[in-house]
């Protein structure tokens, strides 16, 4: 027969095993996934952009992340020509999430686009800016002043054609009759201007922007102000109602020593799915988008305006279901 403990004995031994189990409670608490759940796994495509744009490095730092927090996914990122070949590519099953600005997904949601009412947000992220870049002795100064130049106005799918189109009117000029438009992306309309094969270029990006800040590196280059057509831009009515008035600051291109602030447009870019990705994914994958802001951050600096405060108004889009589900769970 086992000798029997003193009663101190007993207690603690008592106390030791419930310190051991509250230790290994915690250890499992610790090692289980931040949502309580098994942790998403499989193959999942991400379309981003030109390889020098901003949505190709957002999507490069946001897989490292999502690799940190969802080991068990394999993220596999898919180049594009912009935002309506992105919404493309997820409506045509060839991504699963994407980045794409509001009034692109507003103009393939109106223009009644295959897949269209299937579109859902995961988040508001950062804002693109418009930016008008010109070599600096360019005569230049408002988008006016184009006429009969040759000009960058991003390739056909790009959301930055969507939005120079819109300009161009605005600033009463003909896209196909007063301007020569040389239909390439960021990855191309640099090199060209530094060869002098186009006068100027339109970008729709976050700030700064890689292939702009190269070119600044350079070459003498020159950001034109577009605040003078937020007025007639915003008299067009309903396609213009997600743009507005914005300056980039004069530090946002250290580069090009600008000395005072440049007004532009802006508008706002989300990150999308569809209505069927799975619920567990898109919750998953929205709180990844949320925590990494400090880490993309330091990296894309556009990515510090991902704020949990606004990451819920997704105009022109609902939340996906397990996007909701999230934003419920960590509300105040």
């Amino acid at each position: 027969m086992a000798p029997r403990l003193p009663s101190s004995g007993r207690r603690r031994t008592a106390r030791a095993g419930a310190a051991a189990a509250a230790v290994l409670a915690l250890l499992m608490w610790w090692l289980l996934p931040m949502d309580g759940g098994p942790s998403p796994s499989g193959r999942i495509s991400v379309a981003t952009g030109v390889p020098s744009g901003v949505y190709a490095k957002y999507g490069d730092l946001l897989k490292e992340d999502l690799a940190q927090d969802l080991p068990a996914l394999d993220v596999r990122l898919r180049r594009s020509q912009g935002s309506l070949d992105n919404l493309r590519q997820l409506t045509g099953g060839r991504a699963d999430f994407t980045l794409a600005t509001a009034d692109a997904v507003a103009t393939y949601r109106e223009s009644r686009e295959p897949g269209a009412e299937r579109l859902r947000a995961c988040a508001r992220l950062y804002d693109d800016y418009m930016q008008l870049v010109v070599r600096k002795d360019s005569p230049v100064r408002s988008a006016r002043d184009l006429k009969r130049l040759r000009v960058g106005v991003g390739a056909d799918g790009s959301g930055v054609q969507l939005i120079t189109r819109r300009l161009m009117k605005a600033a009463g000029l003909d896209f196909d009759a007063d301007v020569t438009a040389v239909r390439v992306g960021i990855d191309r309309m640099p090199g060209l201007l530094e060869k002098g094969e186009i006068d100027a270029f339109f970008w729709s990006g976050g700030l700064p922007t890689n292939a702009v800040q190269s070119l600044g590196r350079r070459l003498p280059i020159r950001l034109v102000q577009l605040g003078d057509l937020i007025g007639p831009l915003h008299a067009m009515g309903e396609e213009a109602r997600f743009y507005r008035a914005a300056m980039m600051p004069a530090d946002a291109y250290p580069e090009l020593r600008a000395t005072d602030v440049v007004k532009t447009i802006a508008v706002a870019n989300l990150l999308v799915t569809l209505d069927d990705t799975d619920s567990d994914l898109t919750e998953s994958i929205t709180r990844t988008v949320i925590r990494s802001r400090d880490r993309i951050g330091t990296r894309v600096h556009a990515a510090q305006k991902v704020d949990l405060r606004t990451a819920i108004f997704t105009n022109p889009l609902p939340l996906h279901a397990g996007a909701r589900r999230y934003y419920v769970s960590v509300k105040p």
